[in-house]
């Protein structure tokens, strides 16, 4: 079915780009942002072709016929419609990567943090400007980017090569865009680099190291905010990024809930984050500090964002934890190991660290699930770790329980983790926590 005015004209945005298809190879792409923009789809040699029409509305649906039909014209003719623009449009080659990619990054930066503008422009100088800077766009092709990401790989820098062509496919999309490129050859070298090897953050999970380690932090000397922020990221168990962008709005202190909204979050749904007595006494402390502005932690910088991603991590190489030791990240797999050791229920667990459920109906059913079994763990962890600064090992925290209990404790483990000579010497401890001499 044809196109007609009303229907380019009424065309509303999605969440994703869509096509709205006319006749004979003529169709509209509907941007998430509203922009709407004219392509003709051709063959020539035996292979697909498409070229742009410029957008709409200053190209009106008419205009946009009157373009094809030019192109199938010469067609049937014998020229090739992208060398004919070529040579009528010289100015299209004097649009090169590095300018459109140069554009690209200074329109991106007022959305990305310092840090990671920087880094983005450091890759484009170091890895691919050199090598094909001075190419135009409109031309770029996969066999030119090869030997760009062949250089990244082959000193090992498997995910900065990934990352490369992240970067030069962005550029190309915006060059397409603003109608300096047909199309994005970053897309034909999907699966040609070998995947990134995924490694595990460096985490603590002995509890010894781990006392040392909370005893460390509470000794930090820098300032105030990232003093708090070194306390509680032991105990909240969220992802660096969400801690460190956390808002005092999302904070029901009576409650004691934090309620992390779905758009800072990595699985995009809303996340629960009990807070145990010893994170509500750290956040009253810090309250009249920051309270006034938006961050619990704002940027040395200025208040109206928050601190730096490189923060926690840096604090933690003053204190003499390198990367493969420790790091920012790492709180969660700590967490997560000590957690399970002691019999808590896995799913109780994965639900606090806010890890995607695959089922979609046990997902649905689960985003609000666990939550009193939550919030007694998030307790017991807080007093685990109290105990463990000072010195103790903390007994598994299932035994605090009554068998009445066990639906989101795991008992029979949590007793064969702990020897009848041990349980012998067990007493109360630090918050009401149990503690032994033996290591549990």
């Amino acid at each position: 079915m044809p196109l007609s005015d009303a229907l380019v004209r009424n065309a509303k945005p999605r969440e994703r780009r869509y096509k709205l298809f006319d006749e004979t190879g003529l169709f509209l792409i509907v941007t998430p942002q509203g922009g709407k923009w004219w392509r003709v789809r051709y063959r020539w040699e035996g292979r697909e072709q498409t070229l742009s029409l410029g957008t709409y509305p200053a190209v009106t649906l008419k205009r946009a016929r009157m373009g094809r039909d030019a192109i199938r014209q010469q067609i049937l003719e014998g020229i090739n419609p992208a060398e004919a623009r070529k040579a009528e449009d010289p100015d299209a080659l004097r649009e090169t990567f590095e300018s459109q990619a140069r554009q690209w990054h200074e329109a991106r930066v007022p959305r990305w943090s310092a840090v990671h503008a920087a880094r983005v422009l450091r890759d484009l100088e170091r890895d691919v400007f050199p090598w094909i800077g001075t190419t135009p766009i409109a031309t770029l092709a996969a066999p030119q980017l090869k030997p760009v990401l062949a250089r990244i790989r082959d000193r090992g820098a498997i995910e900065s090569a990934h990352r490369v062509l992240q970067i030069i496919g962005q550029v190309c999309r915006y060059a397409i865009a603003g109608g300096h490129a047909e199309r994005n050859p970053a897309t034909d070298l999907k699966g040609w680099l070998p995947s990134p090897t995924r490694t595990h953050f460096a985490a603590l999970t002995d509890p010894r190291a781990i006392g040392e380690l909370l005893r460390a932090l509470d000794g930090y000397q820098g300032t105030f905010p990232v003093r708090c922020a070194l306390r509680l990221a032991p105990r909240l168990m969220v992802r660096p990024g969400e801690l460190r962008q956390a808002e005092w709005a999302e904070f029901d202190l009576e409650a004691a809930l934090w309620r992390i909204p779905a758009a800072k979050m990595k699985t995009r749904s809303e996340h629960l984050v009990p807070l145990s007595r010893q994170c509500l006494a750290i956040l009253e402390e810090l309250r009249p500090l920051t309270g006034r502005g938006d961050y619990l932690f704002p940027s040395i910088r200025g208040r109206s964002r928050p601190m730096s991603e490189n923060t926690i991590n840096g604090a933690l190489r003053v204190l003499g934890y390198g990367p493969d030791v420790m790091t920012a990240h790492g709180f969660r797999a700590m967490a997560s190991s000590r957690l399970n050791e002691m019999g808590w229920s896995p799913d109780v667990i994965e639900r606090q660290l806010a890890h995607a459920e695959r089922n979609a109906v046990r997902a649905a059913y689960n985003r609000a699930s666990y939550l009193p079994e939550r919030q007694k763990m998030m307790q017991a962890w807080s007093d685990y770790l109290d105990g463990l600064v000072q010195g103790a090992d903390v007994v598994a925290m299932a035994l605090l329980h009554k068998s009445g209990q066990a639906p989101y404790l795991r008992h029979e483990q949590a007793k064969a983790a702990v020897s009848d000579t041990e349980l012998a010497g067990v007493q109360r401890g630090v918050g009401g926590a149990w503690v032994v001499d033996g290591v549990v």
